[in-house]
């Protein structure tokens, strides 16, 4: 890509930079790291990691009253406890993001809904891995049970969005999917 700087509409022009080859360097319980050898547009080739992950959901679950329920559990890579929406990825590569969300939402917060409304999707961190995650909203939430994962610990909280969107302002809400979720649902509450 060239760059090129400009008034107004920034112009770029598109150069093909080629993977001439990729390899299984480990394979984990949730992706697979490869290494990619690229070909630049100037020639020279270089190594880039690629984080493989099969996708997966995630819901903003809203209670009558318009609070929203949120999860709190640690985080290795960030080792401290996040706030996040409930979440989770594709059982199958195939599986569709309203079932994921469906499922997580009940086995992280005990409540179910079958009203779930598409909000958008993300990616993660694009510069290395192509996870893409579906987010839901769901209202009239029914109670049922929690059904948590034997390696998953968490708590369920109630949250104003007033105060979430505070947090995110803040750097207290860091969750990449929480912050895109709630920031979308806020938005589109306003209809903007």
């Amino acid at each position: 890509m060239e760059k090129r700087n400009s008034v107004g509409k920034e112009e770029w022009k598109e150069e093909r930079l080629i993977r001439v080859d990729r390899k299984l360097a480990y394979e984990g319980t949730i992706m697979k790291i490869y290494k990619d050898d690229m070909k630049m547009p100037d020639g020279q080739m270089v190594q880039w990691d690629f984080f493989y992950h099969k996708g997966g959901a995630a819901v903003i679950p809203i209670l009558d009253d318009g609070r929203i329920l949120l999860v709190r559990q640690y985080r290795n890579a960030l080792d401290r406890y996040t706030l996040e929406i409930p979440a989770g990825a594709y059982d199958e590569e195939n599986e569709s993001g309203e079932v994921c969300a469906a499922r997580e939402l009940e086995e992280e917060t005990g409540y179910r809904s079958e009203n779930l409304e598409f909000l958008l999707h993300m990616n993660s961190m694009p510069a290395f891995t192509n996870e893409k995650v579906s987010i839901y909203v769901a209202h009239h939430l029914i109670p049922s049970e929690q059904k948590l994962d034997d390696q998953e610990f968490l708590n369920v909280e109630i949250w104003e969005l007033k105060d979430l969107i505070t947090m995110i302002y803040r750097g207290e809400l860091t969750d990449s999917k929480t912050v895109c979720g709630l920031l979308a649902y806020a938005l589109q509450k306003k209809s903007v």
